[in-house]
């Protein structure tokens, strides 16, 4: 992995910025990780989702009624890593470790690896977020182009019609191959991955045949070949699209920022850290309740990537701190009123994306 550094010496806004968010939680004697709230959402989406699971194996249910389950256990699914596995896997669902790993583990049983969530998610892509190179969440090309120093492909000139049959297969795509990807190359994108530990390897195929028992076989035995088939692809064009819109949409919009690395060189970023944050990641529908509750308050992008040992629940609070930081230290603070809104913002950028650049455009004259 190429070496990137940032420029804290001037970290003043954080600085500051932290010390207002603690004066908050100790002057309110409130604890930074989840509570009640985080607990009956829990109990309520794993509930649902093991009661339609259920309904679906074991209730003589219509087949209508079966494809109904199957897209809602889809969304069920993508809420359930919003709202649980990702505040588990950040340390913030628990003050007990333990119990962090426990529900963490929430990304496996719904057949992803929180092993290689952990590193992916939490330490490169919360490290060098919109750093093309080293981030793995924006390394989808060539199948997508996502910032303007990736290279790019006649194919781009569509991207924006094609985004969202990839969204919806981005579930199943990471499941089956993502995984084993870095299982094997032992490495998450130009990153070297962590090495494993005997128990790391058991659960990691440990979750793999239990993906395959309860989420194929199974199916496979009660419902066929055929129905389970269109069943399983339609819980995963719900989940796949879920997923990958509400992550889209909290950095490859219009008002952020992307950062570029030779993969051969050091490379310094002019900024702090922080700031480097808040110029690459944006909010939408900070006001609406239930999209809040559903995304497990990924709509506060910003917030979590400040501050992502502090559980969602209290993002709509210390939101409030951020703007007037960013207000008081002149940096922007980017977000969108509505979901559609950002949603519009985020395939208005993929289409200018796949305008061909005047670099292609002047080698293929010089060519020609």
């Amino acid at each position: 992995m190429a070496k990137v550094t940032f420029d804290n010496r001037n970290n003043q806004f954080y600085q500051s910025l932290k010390l207002s968010v603690d004066e908050y939680f100790d002057t309110n004697g409130i604890k930074r990780t989840g509570d009640w709230r985080l607990y009956i959402k829990t109990i309520t989406l794993v509930g649902a989702a093991l009661a339609m699971y259920g309904s679906l194996i074991f209730l003589p249910i219509t087949p209508l009624l079966a494809l109904v389950f199957c897209a809602l256990l889809g969304f069920t699914f993508a809420s359930i890593g919003f709202s649980v596995m990702h505040d588990a896997n950040h340390g913030s669902y628990s003050t007990k470790s333990w119990l962090n790993d426990l529900i963490g583990l929430s990304a496996n049983a719904l057949g992803a690896s929180s092993f290689f969530w952990k590193q992916k998610h939490n330490i490169i892509h919360h490290t060098y977020t919109n750093v093309d190179g080293i981030d793995d969440d924006i390394a989808k090309s060539p199948i997508i182009r996502q910032c303007e120093t990736q290279k790019w492909v006649p194919a781009h000139k569509v991207q924006h019609l094609y985004l969202l049959p990839v969204y919806a297969l981005s579930s199943i795509f990471w499941l089956f191959f993502m995984d084993f990807a870095k299982y094997f190359s032992r490495k998450i994108y130009t990153t070297e991955a962590w090495k494993m530990s005997v128990k790391n390897h058991i659960i990691f195929w440990a979750t793999k045949v239990g993906y395959l028992i309860f989420y194929i076989v199974v199916p496979i035995i009660v419902w066929g070949l055929g129905p389970w088939l269109i069943g399983f692809f339609l819980l995963h064009i719900v989940m796949g699209l879920t997923l990958s819109l509400v992550f889209q949409l909290a950095h490859v919009v219009e008002n952020t920022e992307f950062e570029n690395v030779a993969l051969d060189e050091t490379k310094h970023i002019e900024t702090a850290w922080a700031e480097h944050q808040i110029k690459t990641s944006s909010n939408f529908s900070m006001s609406n309740r239930v999209i809040s509750w559903f995304v497990g308050g990924l709509n506060f992008q910003i917030e979590h990537h400040l501050f992502p040992k502090v559980s969602h629940i209290h993002y709509p609070a210390i939101s409030k701190i951020v703007i007037e930081k960013c207000a008081e230290f002149h940096l922007p603070y980017n977000q969108y009123p509505t979901i559609t809104g950002a949603i519009a913002s985020h395939f208005r950028v993929m289409k200018m994306l796949g305008n061909e650049p005047l670099v292609v455009e002047n080698q293929q004259a010089q060519a020609a």
